[in-house]
């Protein structure tokens, strides 16, 4: 199971990542912030920068908006996560 062991605002609408591989990339969640109604809020770069850590670990903000931990790690890092390519063969 992929987690997110640490998270660092960057810039613009990027997170620098650690996992609980140890594997690290930065995620450009720009496009994703234009996609998604519930995210609206966090067009406003300050509401962006409040992500934190919630229970699974994974970035949640306030809003309710939140990514699943192996969405960020494959945008994040350019791999895809081992056991979603098993379950699609």
């Amino acid at each position: 199971m992929i987690t997110i062991a640490e998270a660092q605002y960057k810039n613009d609408y990027r997170i620098k990542l650690k996992f609980n591989t140890g594997e690290e990339g930065i995620a450009d969640l720009s496009d994703i912030i234009e996609r998604y109604s519930i995210a609206a809020p966090l067009k406003n770069i300050t509401e962006f920068q409040k992500f934190y850590l919630d229970e699974w670990p994974t970035l949640a903000w306030s809003c309710g908006f939140d990514l699943s931990p192996e969405t960020l790690y494959e945008r994040a890092t350019g791999n895809k996560v081992k056991w979603i390519e098993a379950k699609c063969e």
